[in-house]
């Protein structure tokens, strides 16, 4: 069964929030046959990631980047899934306090090297999400599986 593996570094209600969107997004029942696993960033392994089939990112954008925890994760995953994984869907959501732009770009730049391909642009968030940002979480979540659904 195709597997969409959310990896993602939580550490406020705001992300806590748009985390549970896009993963009731993954889990649609409009998707059928698709396992999602989640993980936060410092845990997920390479294992996990050869194991799936595309990616959902989730992080706070900090300092003008990714949080460590998900740098921490690409840093473990890059070298092991470099060639494995070419091709495969990913998606990203971000939050910041007042800026996302450097957090966006920092992944697209890791995805791009590893042949990753976003399945549309990174939902990104600034402040305190209202009802469009979260319902974005979730259609990106459920895009994923869609995607790797086929």
């Amino acid at each position: 069964m195709p597997t969409l593996l959310i990896v993602h570094h939580t550490p406020s209600p705001t992300l806590q929030a748009m985390f549970e969107a896009a993963a009731d997004g993954a889990r649609t029942d409009e998707v059928e046959g698709v396992d999602v696993l989640v993980r936060p960033a410092l845990t997920a392994s390479e294992v996990d990631v050869l194991a799936a089939d595309g990616y959902l990112l989730g992080t706070p954008a900090n300092l003008g980047y990714i949080s460590g925890a998900l740098k921490h994760f690409f840093d473990g995953i890059y070298y092991p899934c470099l060639e494995a994984t070419k091709r495969r869907p990913y998606g990203l959501y971000v939050h910041g306090g007042s800026d996302t732009g450097g957090a966006v770009r920092a992944v697209e730049s890791i995805t791009t090297g590893l042949g990753w391909r976003p399945v549309r642009p990174a939902v990104t968030v600034t402040g305190t999400p209202g009802k469009a940002d979260l319902e974005a979480c979730w259609e990106l979540g459920a895009l994923l599986a869609a995607a790797v659904a086929g």
